[in-house]
Parts: C-alpha cells; structure tokens; sequence
C-alpha cells in the first residue's frame, strides 16, 4: 500500500464517485454545447499533494488518468499501485536530472519546455528508456514566474524537438494567468497547435475546463472539484 507518509489530516470525498459523475456529466455537456463528442475530451484528476485516502475512492469509481507535480512525491504514492489502465501524467516541471525517474513512472509529460530537456529526455529514450507521450508547455501569458515556451517561440521549439531530437511530440499543454480570462489563452494554444499539426491539447482546470473545452481542450486537469481543496505541504 501507499507510504504512511500520506497527510492523514485530509478528509476524502463524502462521495468519490458521484464527485466524479458530476465532473464527467459537466465535461460531456460542455463537449456536447461546442458540437463535440464527449468521448473526445478525457479527464485528469489532478491528484499532487492529495492523501491516498482521497485517491482510493476516486480510483475505485473508475477514474484512471492523474496527474502529478513532482516525480519523487508520484513515486511514493503510486510506485506500488498498478490498477489496469492507470495513466500517469507528469503536469509540473520536471528537472533534467530525474528525467530518468520520470521516465520509468509516467506514461505522458506534459511539461517538455526548453531545449536542454528535450535533448536529455533523447538521450535516455535512445539508451533504451521507455518513450513517454509529451506535450510542449507554452507560457500563453509570457509570466516570468512560469515555465513554458513563449507564444512567439513554439513554433521553433516543436520543430527542434522533431527535427534535432526526434521527438513525438503529440500535443500542447498550457496554465493561463489567474487574473485574465482564460478563454484567450486558450485560443492562442489551439492555434499554435493547429498550425503544428497537433490537435491534443491539455488545458483547463477547476475553475475553466468548460471553457476550454469550447477550445478545443482533449485534456482537462480537474483537481479541486473532484477532490476539494490541498492543504499545505511542504515541498519534498
């Protein structure tokens, strides 16, 4: 089972899977209202800083795809649990140096954003690393505190990742700024990845995935409302 390092203090969901039903409902209605199938927009629940006694539930109610900030903290909740079909989602910045460990946990990286990564994460896939599916970060809002690749820079940066490292990449990730619309951003990433030939894009939260689904979001990253809120932790 899961370490006993887990903040026993968080209390799970009164009703995992009908917190879960509710999300799922909301993404097919949204989806149906662009002129989308819901089928076509999958949900992340977005389970960093969460105790495994708010994940079993949502586990057990059929949820598959989590997401996770730091792959030393992923390790130790999910190094023992391999339900069939988990998906695991690295959706915060990964540092070069436990792109190997990143490598052996997550099936999809979502935060590939600077040359010297994608040259590292080349490296271990040719020494015989297991190659995850990745999606470039772009920093919509160009905010010094964020990682991503600037708007203006995509472009480059996906054809370097193709060319010079032989990368996949498959589609777009990105975190709109708190205190704009989102929907903005949103439409600047689905133009990116039109132009690029990459129609997955994982955006939207809590607060916006229905927008985002109007987008054209194939992703959403929902962590609150399926779970309530994250107490503090101290980083690991």
């Amino acid at each position: 089972m899961v370490s006993a390092t887990h903040d026993a203090a968080h209390a799970a969901p009164i009703d995992a899977a009908g917190a879960l039903r509710r999300i799922r409902d909301r993404i097919a209605a949204a989806a149906v209202a662009a002129g989308r199938e819901p089928a076509d927009v999958s949900l992340t629940a977005v389970s960093k800083q969460q105790p495994w006694e708010a994940i079993e539930p949502v586990l057990t109610a059929g949820q598959r795809v989590f997401g996770e900030n730091r792959v030393q903290e992923a390790a130790a909740r999910w190094s023992d649990q391999n339900p069939p079909g988990l998906e695991l989602r690295l959706i915060g910045p990964l540092q070069t140096n436990k792109v190997r460990a990143a490598l052996d946990l997550f099936d999809v990286i979502e935060t590939l954003d600077r040359e010297r990564l994608a040259e590292r994460l080349a490296h271990e896939v040719q020494r015989g690393a297991r190659a995850p599916r990745l999606y470039v970060q772009v920093n919509t809002g160009e905010e010094p505190q964020k990682a991503g690749v600037a708007p203006l820079e995509a472009d480059a940066f996906l054809a370097r990742c193709r060319g010079d490292y032989g990368l996949a990449v498959e589609g777009l990730m990105c975190i709109p700024p708190e205190a704009e619309p989102p929907g903005p951003h949103f439409a600047l990433l689905a133009k990116i990845g039109a132009r690029n030939g990459l129609s997955r894009l994982s955006m939207g939260m809590s607060a916006d995935f229905e927008v985002a689904i109007r987008h054209g979001a194939t992703s959403v990253r929902v962590g609150s409302a399926l779970f309530g809120p994250r107490a503090a932790h101290p980083s690991p």
